[in-house]
């Protein structure tokens, strides 16, 4: 595995200088945004579209430093029913410019549709009133389905895998949903980015995800989440209040080992999970910790999945006796 880091944790920064706490913190792969949620501080995707120039620029501020581009990520709401298709764009253009770059993997959320005639998303968490499903399955069959058709079509045709997030409020959200979009488009194409954090908030066991998910993980994201269990006996794990009120939220996204017991223990047993299912990709941190200054949350980080990472292909076997 190869220790990297989602350039948007340092996104105050400009790219040299991250590119080069990447590097001086040993780390292996970085992952830059090109719009969409992002404001995409680190990359200019029109001008990585239109000019070769620009691409062999950002490729060589990359590898300069011993580093690899693992992926672009242009995560946005795609099939948002007024906003989607300027996300959709985003998307495209996105694939087109990993395609250039020779990088083979872009992350994307699913998107979350409205119901019909509706101009805000519908995120449907629940089976009842009946009408939940019927909004539900219109989101599926009528917006998704051909949608991610096309999709997959274009990024095969661009030699691009699609690597799936995980999130709450989109239609994709854990692993049945997922696998759903799979059994439309095809395991080949579409699998997940595995980003703990947001599934650890929804009350998944990480490890029994990794291993329900096995070869469907694509690419990885190093984000913790911790869950406030006061709060959470009082108010539950649903949780609307801002990120800045931490102390009042039933969960909160927090710097590498501060969100369980143990610290590098669950994280130990993260990386040991993935082994055993054959990942052998990027583990690419996210800093999105609000009480956390970014360099030090990278840094603790960093030197976390140092002390667990396994980077060697195992090569033990029982002696023949």
């Amino acid at each position: 595995m190869q220790l990297g880091l989602i350039t948007d944790s340092l996104g105050s920064r400009p790219l040299e200088q991250v590119l080069d706490t990447a590097a001086a913190l040993g780390l292996e792969t970085v992952e830059i945004a090109t719009g969409n949620w992002s404001e995409s501080p680190h990359a200019n995707l029109k001008e990585l579209l239109s000019s070769a120039a620009a691409r062999n620029v950002l490729a060589e501020s990359i590898s300069s430093r011993g580093l690899t581009l693992s992926a672009l990520n242009a995560n946005g709401n795609q099939l948002h029913p007024v906003t989607g298709p300027a996300h959709d764009g985003v998307v495209r253009d996105t694939i087109r410019v990993a395609s250039e770059l020779g990088v083979p993997t872009v992350v994307l959320m699913s998107g979350l549709p409205g119901a019909r005639g509706e101009k805000a998303p519908n995120w449907i968490t629940t089976s009842w009133p009946p009408e939940t499903l019927e909004i539900l399955e219109y989101q599926w069959t009528e917006v998704a389905e051909p949608y991610w058709v096309d999709l997959a079509d274009f990024a095969r045709a661009h030699d691009v895998r699609l690597a799936v997030e995980m999130h709450g409020r989109q239609l994709v959200f854990n692993v049945a949903t997922l696998k759903r979009l799979q059994g439309i488009v095809g395991e080949d194409i579409v699998g997940a980015n595995l980003d703990p954090s947001h599934l650890m908030w929804m009350g998944a066991d990480i490890l029994a995800v990794i291993r329900a998910l096995g070869s469907s993980i694509f690419h990885v994201h190093a984000k913790d989440a911790r869950i406030d269990k006061p709060n959470v006996a009082v108010n539950g794990i649903l949780d609307t209040l801002p990120p800045a009120r931490t102390a009042d939220r039933s969960w909160n996204y927090v710097t590498l080992g501060l969100g369980h017991p143990g610290g590098a223990g669950f994280w130990a047993d993260f990386v040991y999970t993935l082994q055993s299912v054959g990942y052998n990709g990027p583990l690419n941190i996210e800093h999105e910790d609000v009480i956390v200054n970014s360099g030090e949350g990278v840094r603790r980080s960093a030197e976390l999945l140092r002390s667990v990472v396994l980077r060697d292909a195992p090569d033990w076997m029982p002696a023949r006796i």
